[in-house]
């Protein structure tokens, strides 16, 4: 009865007390709320109060700012008027100045048209006297005005024919005097600014062998891969002692060259049979048209010839297995080039032809040993059919006199081979005569009195003489140069020119003891 007295009373009291919690809770919940509100209330009319002080301060800093660049402006005003007034000023001036300068002007006009009337009146007056004294002078004269004029240039005439004819018999010989001189410095200067060396041919070439056990296999059985090579390439092999060597030999560079290089590829491969043999020429002389093409274009491009056909440019390229006593033609060719552009520079004449003519001038020899006739002819015949210049034809084929040159360039190729035909080492049958020319310039020197030493130097260009101090004054050293000089010209024969170069030298020497 007690529990149940207790569970009543506990259920009562939760009824009571649960409405009253939470009555106590809304009224506590009303009173934040009111709170909260009534804080946003006050934050407003305080974020109003500050942006309406922003506001103020904002339109103040703008009519500041307004105020500033009215006074700028103001003083560009200012400053604009008075530069514009300083020019108004400057022309009002200007304009003073140049109705001045008017005035002056006018003023000058009128004195130089006084003048000029005066001058006219003077002139009148000395016509008139002119023509007074004419008429005295022929009256006194007994000749008219046109026949005493006649007789004045008839007189005249006279004297500068005489003046004439003696004026160019000085220039003349003052022409004959420097030409020579002129000749021979331009000569030398286009000689030493081209120059070449010169390796002399021969006949035979030689190919290196491994081992001596190699010369047997190229011999063959019964001698038949010797004789193979030697039919397919027209050169002779000669195997003899030499050790690790075959020498071949053929007057005909071409097909020396194709032996060559077919032997070599046979020696690398090591299968040397007729079939291989055949094989192997064959490549060669694809190598060799390789290479003749190459030189070719190798020529045209080093002397600057433009415009060449192909199959010139080839056989230009074929003058690499050319020789002219001993001397390659191809790079005769190109020095020959060289030179007559050179000196065709020098003489302002047209370079490109001059170039040109010497590069093509041996052109025949490329195919005088398949065609008949000359080199100068086959050269011309060439070039007539590719439809080359006539200039260059004509240079081509006067340029050893079997025509008239048509033009100053065909001489300069005419000369431009001579000179490299002539360079020391470039024939062999000229070896000796250049050693001998040597000899004798030596020799001239040395028949002086006085004369300790001589030395031929630059290949026979400079004689350089070393005299005895105690026998040859500096005085005497310039009179045995021009002695030694004067007995050159008169005793040999030589190409451009020669220095003559006298050392005199004093040696004291002493020993400290």
């Amino acid at each position: 009865m007690t529990l149940v007295i207790v569970i009543a009373a506990v259920l009562i009291s939760l009824a009571i007390g649960i409405p009253i919690g939470m009555a106590y809770r809304k009224k506590i919940a009303e009173s934040k709320i009111q709170g909260a509100e009534n804080e946003a209330k006050r934050l407003v009319d305080l974020a109003k109060i500050e942006a309406e002080n922003l506001k103020k301060e904002e339109i103040f800093k703008a009519k500041e700012e307004i105020m500033a660049s009215r006074k700028e402006l103001d003083q560009e005003i200012k400053e604009r008027r008075g530069e514009v007034q300083k020019q108004e000023a400057r022309l009002i001036q200007k304009e003073e100045n140049l109705e001045k300068r008017s005035d002056n002007f006018e003023k000058k006009e009128r004195e130089l048209e006084s003048q000029m009337q005066d001058l006219e009146r003077q002139k009148e007056e000395l016509e008139k006297l002119y023509d007074q004294e004419m008429v005295e002078l022929q009256k006194i004269a007994a000749l008219t005005k046109e026949e005493a004029k006649e007789r004045l240039l008839s007189e005249m005439e006279k004297e500068l024919v005489a003046e004439k004819a003696a004026l160019i018999r000085e220039q003349d010989q003052k022409a004959k005097e420097t030409v020579n001189k002129d000749a021979k410095e331009m000569l030398c200067y286009a000689i030493q600014k081209c120059a070449a060396d010169h390796s002399q041919e021969t006949t035979v070439s030689i190919v290196a062998l491994p081992n001596d056990e190699m010369k047997g296999r190229i011999i063959g059985r019964e001698g038949r891969n010797i004789k193979a090579l030697e039919t397919l390439t027209g050169i002779d092999l000669i195997i003899d002692d030499t050790p690790e060597a075959v020498v071949l030999s053929g007057f005909d560079p071409l097909r020396r060259e194709v032996a060559k290089i077919a032997l070599e590829k046979l020696i690398d491969d090591g299968r040397i049979h007729p079939a291989k043999i055949e094989e192997m020429v064959e490549k060669a002389k694809e190598e060799v048209e390789n290479t003749i093409k190459e030189e070719g274009e190798r020529a045209v491009l080093e002397t600057g010839v433009i415009g060449l056909h192909p199959d010139i440019v080839k056989l230009i390229g074929k003058l690499k297995y050319r020789t002219s006593y001993g001397q390659n033609v191809l790079n005769h060719s190109i020095e020959v080039s060289n030179l007559a552009r050179i000196m065709a520079d020098e003489l302002g004449l047209d370079t490109k032809l001059a170039r040109r003519a010497g590069l093509l001038h041996d052109l025949g020899k490329a195919l005088d040993h398949d065609m008949e006739g000359t080199h100068v002819e086959i050269g011309v015949e060439i070039l007539k059919k590719y439809k080359e210049n006539p200039l260059v034809i004509n240079a081509v084929e006067a340029h050893h006199g079997d025509v008239e040159p048509q033009t100053l360039e065909a001489v300069l190729v005419q000369a431009a081979d001579a000179i490299s035909a002539s360079r020391p080492g470039a024939r062999r049958e000229t070896l000796e005569a250049y050693i001998k020319r040597l000899q004798n310039l030596e020799e001239i020197a040395d028949s002086f009195d006085g004369v300790e030493k001589s030395f031929a130097i630059q290949a026979g260009r400079e004689i350089r003489i070393i005299v005895k101090p105690d026998k040859i004054s500096d005085d005497q050293m310039t009179i045995l140069a021009r002695d030694v000089a004067k007995k050159v010209e008169a005793e040999m024969d030589y190409p451009g020119q020669i220095k003559v170069n006298i050392i005199r030298e004093t040696r004291v020497v002493d020993y400290a003891k």
